[in-house]
């Protein structure tokens, strides 16, 4: 998948908790994008089954894309503690780079900055 399908699958979800339903225009918005570039992605989403949406409706996320889009939503949040509370980088820049390093990252190197992530959290 690529990043920009990461991303509007993170939106969503994110837009899931905070509205339950979810439209076009919302996920415009939070991605400040045009509704059309959206619109666009929905198609490609709902094909590779990561998402439903009824013409003009709510988009949905099926559970195969609820399982990416919180695989994606937890590189964000371990990348954005540690660049922020552990690296001491400020809120916004750890928020924007978070978001552009949570796509290239290996799952062995993410799987251990999370638990070096964690362990700093909870020392012994």
């Amino acid at each position: 998948m690529r990043e920009s399908g990461e991303d509007y699958l993170e939106a969503i979800l994110a837009l899931e908790e905070d509205h339950k339903s979810v439209r076009l225009t919302d996920v415009a918005l939070r991605l400040k994008v045009t509704k059309p570039s959206v619109n666009r992605a929905m198609k490609i989403l709902q094909n590779d089954g990561y998402i439903h949406q009824e013409s003009y409706g709510t988009i949905e996320l099926t559970p195969k894309g609820r399982l990416k889009a919180a695989q994606v939503y937890r590189r964000h949040k371990v990348l954005t503690t540690f660049l922020g509370s552990i690296l001491g980088v400020d809120d916004e820049t750890a928020e924007a780079e978070a978001c552009r390093m949570e796509h290239v990252l290996s799952s062995n190197t993410m799987e251990r900055l999370a638990a070096f992530v964690e362990n700093s959290k909870n020392p012994s």
